[in-house]
């Protein structure tokens, strides 16, 4: 019944800006994610918030870069992406669990589909 679509991903060129939205629906959990997945590469943690307090985190990588967000009252996930890079090319997810913070793909219980981010130079 646990229910996570992104949308939001497209083509940007370099030093643009996108952002990305998980609708979740059938239940909350204490953590929501990003990650990303380029081609013949591992998918890679991203960014993080908690549901209930708001908390944040992020990968070195994007660090005052990205900004993830959540709207408690739409059932939203956010994540706006500004001074896009071509190495931020991939497959985004959208992810959620019930434990702690979590900085690996095993670590989560509940996925969406992902959406296609392609940063061009």
């Amino acid at each position: 019944q646990v229910q996570l679509v992104e949308s939001g991903g497209g083509l940007v060129q370099a030093g643009g800006s996108l952002k990305l939205s998980c609708a979740v629906s059938g239940r909350t959990f204490m953590i929501y994610a990003w990650f990303r997945q380029a081609p013949g590469k591992e998918r890679e943690f991203v960014s993080a918030i908690t549901w209930s307090g708001g908390a944040t985190y992020y990968a070195d990588s994007v660090k005052g870069r990205f900004a993830i967000s959540r709207d408690n009252a739409n059932n939203s996930v956010y994540v706006q992406m500004n001074s896009l890079k071509p190495e931020d090319t991939a497959v985004y997810y959208c992810a959620a669990r019930q434990g702690g913070l979590g900085l690996r793909t095993t670590e989560y219980e509940y996925w969406g589909q992902g959406t296609q981010v392609t940063v061009s130079s």
